[in-house]
């Protein structure tokens, strides 16, 4: 178990524990990999050229993830969430990154994903915000 050192809040950086320094890891953040599904092989977290890495920080002793790409490991967020939201049986998909505008039609920031609630049909009986 790892103990959080309270002047360094960091969990995870690049995939792995921040005390986990074996060669395969060192390598990894060399190269900036990105484990969780991102799109790229490459961390784009902030930043797609010199990215942050940041998967997760400690907060009162415990790690809590702190990226939305993390979130995509084995996909068990958006299970997670379609069940709360919809239900044990329900069919849903999940859309990522849709774009919110302001009341100007200018770009407001993303939401990560919109599960979507639907019938056998296709119809959308539901949605939620992630």
């Amino acid at each position: 178990m790892i103990i959080p050192n309270p002047r360094n809040p960091l969990a995870e950086v690049f995939g792995f524990p921040v005390d986990n320094q074996t060669p395969e890891v060192v390598q990894q953040r060399k190269n900036r990999f990105c484990p969780y599904h991102n799109l790229t092989p490459n961390c784009t977290k902030v930043d797609k050229v010199d990215p942050l890495g940041v998967c997760s920080i400690y907060h009162k002793g415990t790690p809590v993830i702190t990226c939305p790409v993390r979130f995509r490991q084995n996909w068990t967020m958006i299970a997670d969430a379609a069940q709360f939201f919809f239900g044990e049986n329900a069919l849903y998909m999940a859309l990522p990154e849709i774009r919110l505008n302001d009341n100007k039609g200018r770009k407001a920031g993303n939401i990560d994903y919109v599960l979507v609630e639907h019938d056998d049909r296709g119809r959308i009986l539901n949605f939620a915000s992630l």
